[in-house]
């Protein structure tokens, strides 16, 4: 039988991006509550009673795409948090395709409308988000990076455990 803990898909970024992004989560994001890296949600749920059928999907579909170049447009605050604003048609895209291939699988909060963004912290009080988002924001210019592939992980309740890495086009 298959491992039916759902599949979470993410964006991989290129390594200054990563370590920018991902240095800040740690630095501002409540060290108890921080249990996974700095990401980029495509999918919060996929079924994972067909890991196999999820990987294929997502492999046939990331090679006919070229490596999306990502913009960071700006902060937003969210109420409790902060996060980086993302951009890209390419990406877009992709997901809103692969989204087609899995409706009957997808769960509300996969169904709604996309808004890719890279959360730095999280369920703090509001003032404290608000101070980080005007300190952020203050110094903030916006940048582009290149998003090499996806990743896949299983959602166990806390931290999640790797599955695949999904390179996108074909010689990646």
């Amino acid at each position: 039988m298959m491992d039916a803990d759902p599949l979470i898909l993410t964006l991989a970024f290129d390594e200054p991006t990563f370590a920018r992004f991902d240095g800040e989560r740690r630095r501002y994001f409540p060290e108890s509550l921080n249990r996974i890296p700095a990401h980029a949600t495509l999918f919060h749920h996929l079924p994972g009673d067909r890991e196999r059928g999820v990987i294929e999907a997502i492999t046939a579909l990331a090679r006919t795409v070229p490596t999306p170049e990502v913009a960071v447009t700006g902060l937003r605050f969210t109420g409790r948090g902060v996060a980086y604003v993302l951009e890209s048609d390419a990406l877009s895209n992709f997901r809103a395709r692969l989204a087609q291939g899995f409706a009957p699988h997808l769960t509300a909060q996969d169904r709604q409308g996309w808004r890719p963004h890279v959360t730095v912290q999280n369920k703090v009080a509001p003032d404290k988000a608000r101070a980080l988002h005007a300190d952020l924001s203050a110094g903030f210019a916006p940048f582009r990076f290149a998003a090499p592939a996806t990743l896949l992980w299983r959602y166990r309740g806390g931290p999640w455990d790797a599955v695949a890495r999904l390179p996108f086009g074909e010689n990646d």
